[in-house]
């Protein structure tokens, strides 16, 4: 359990400027697993500490994946 907690607070303190398309692919990738993981940790502890690390996760991986997706084309 520690692990998965120690690997997400790295994660999230890397950087994040100048990626690539396949650098963004795997952030977002590696993010939903350390989400994922991290949710079924909360669900057996109740800490608010893994629940703000999943909330930062989860708004890094929303950041990445808007630049992944696009611009959308307005009507």
């Amino acid at each position: 359990m520690e692990k998965v907690i120690d690997k997400a607070k790295e994660f999230e303190n890397q950087n994040m400027k100048s990626l690539s398309t396949s650098d963004r692919v795997k952030i977002s990738r590696e993010a939903k697993r350390l989400i994922l993981a991290l949710n079924t940790i909360y669900k057996e502890k109740k800490d608010e500490k893994i629940m703000d690390l999943m909330k930062s996760l989860t708004k890094m991986k929303r950041k990445v994946e808007k630049r992944l997706n696009g611009k959308p084309l307005s009507a």
